[in-house]
């Protein structure tokens, strides 16, 4: 009998330890998507194209946001990345917080040389809340460097240097964006 009770006091308190591990599993990664999330409230969501790059893998495109909620008069801006292959589609967003990081590390990795580390092999990269990567990788200095997109868990997307620039210049170019939107939304 004793032994029961001991169990149950440690079931009853491990439980809420469990719920907690579950429950922030599910939690978006992203601040704009956690402020999408509220409810009793007007939520606007406006978005633009800035473009897109055919690759061997899909068509990614990049997509500026602004999130608006009307009741607090409060307002979040991002990007999304979306990946298109076929049937399947993959988007992740990125918050602006976290773009001057990765306008950064755009130019860092397109310019990458195999003077980065005295190894054969190395493999670079940048990753976002979301799970947003941007990488170079080498097995050994014969190869060419590879630069690459990855969404999340998806198969890494191999880019040749003119589709790494390409999508630099549009994530640049929703940085730009998003500066300018923001500045609008502050004056008087």
């Amino acid at each position: 009998m004793r032994s029961t009770h001991f169990l149950l006091i440690a079931l009853s308190a491990a439980l809420p330890v469990v719920t907690h591990a579950q429950t922030s599993t599910n939690t978006p990664a992203t601040q704009i998507e956690n402020f999408e999330l509220q409810n009793d409230t007007i939520m606007v969501k406006g978005f633009g194209e800035m473009g897109s790059v055919a690759t061997e893998g899909g068509t990614v495109s990049v997509h500026v946001k602004e999130s608006k909620d009307i009741s607090n008069n409060q307002k979040m801006y991002g990007a999304s990345v979306t990946l298109s292959a076929g049937q399947a589609h993959a988007s992740l967003v990125v918050d602006y917080d976290e773009m001057d990081g990765l306008t950064n590390a755009l130019d860092y990795l397109g310019k990458i040389s195999y003077n980065v580390t005295p190894m054969p092999g190395f493999d670079a990269s940048f990753t976002t809340r979301s799970g947003l990567r941007a990488g170079a990788h080498v097995d050994r200095r014969q190869s060419a460097i590879q630069l690459y997109l990855q969404l999340e868990d998806t198969e890494k997307i191999p880019l040749s240097a003119s589709q790494f620039t390409q999508f630099q210049n549009l994530i640049n170019e929703a940085k730009a964006s998003l500066d300018v939107t923001r500045g609008k939304n502050s004056s008087p």
